[in-house]
């Protein structure tokens, strides 16, 4: 296989890795958001554990091919601190945009009536964000735009820390074969279901990005960028920032003291 054929099918790969992550997180956005009583009102785990199973599945899909990073945070810390080559860093970022995007147009062609519905019957508009969280992501009760960024970051190194973590060769009680999937998909569920309510737990730029993107195409115009509130930059840096300090804390605090003399498994 030519190194541009095989380079074109990492790029392929991490757009599907995200649009299946994107296709299942954001549909069950959508149970939420449209419907009442929502189906998930007394069983939030569900909405977590649905967020972090599509996470696997996209890993099983497509982890041979391009090691799934999904997430530019991940694309980042991986260049940083595993030796992944900063040329690929912005194209892998373009294709996991384009995947989320598309994600998010599956969403809205399985939903696009319900929305519809949904905005009548509670007398709102796209443009005033109605149905907006189906999409992107928001601050929650209490929290402000800058409180929320914050939060991103925190919650995107604890990703990243436990991602380097999984997959650290070195590590001897690492998840063994590719039950590591499993294991980050885990994570993502339990990073919502501990702290979702804060602001949605984006926890990647793409995610937030590519769906807001797509709406603000779609009519939710001003809702979406600049946002209400205006937070739409909060979801892009804080899990960049965050990534990079979760990383390099696994980096410099256990990787180092890891036994060195039987890998395990290979990183991502």
């Amino acid at each position: 296989m030519s190194n541009r054929r095989a380079f074109l099918g990492e790029l392929i790969a991490e757009a599907i890795a995200i649009l299946i992550v994107i296709s299942f997180g954001c549909s069950v956005a959508a149970m939420i958001v449209l419907y009442d009583p929502n189906p998930y009102k007394n069983a939030y785990w569900g909405v977590c554990i649905t967020w972090g199973i599509a996470v696997t599945i996209s890993i099983y899909v497509t982890g041979a091919i391009s090691g799934t990073h999904a997430n530019p945070a991940v694309t980042l810390s991986l260049a940083l601190y595993r030796g992944f080559p900063w040329w690929k860093v912005v194209p892998y970022w373009a294709a996991q945009l384009v995947g989320a995007f598309l994600g998010a147009a599956i969403v809205y062609a399985l939903y696009w009536n319900v929305i519809d519905h949904f905005t009548a019957t509670q007398h709102l508009t796209r443009a005033g964000g109605g149905g907006a969280g189906i999409f992107f992501t928001s601050p929650g009760l209490a929290v402000t735009p800058f409180k929320a960024f914050l939060d991103e970051i925190i919650l995107t190194a604890f990703l990243m820390f436990g991602i380097f973590a999984v997959t650290d060769e070195y590590n001897t009680m690492a998840p063994q074969a590719n039950f590591g999937a499993l294991i980050i998909g885990l994570l993502v569920a339990i990073i919502g279901a501990s702290a979702g309510n804060l602001e949605a737990w984006a926890i990647n730029p793409a995610r937030d990005l590519g769906p807001r993107t797509f709406a603000w195409l779609f009519g939710w115009g001003p809702s979406a960028f600049p946002g209400l509130p205006s937070y739409w930059w909060g979801p892009i840096l804080g899990p960049l920032i965050g990534g990079v300090i979760g990383g390099g804390l696994q980096h410099l605090l256990i990787r180092p003291f890891l036994p060195r003399n039987k890998p395990v498994a290979g990183p991502n």
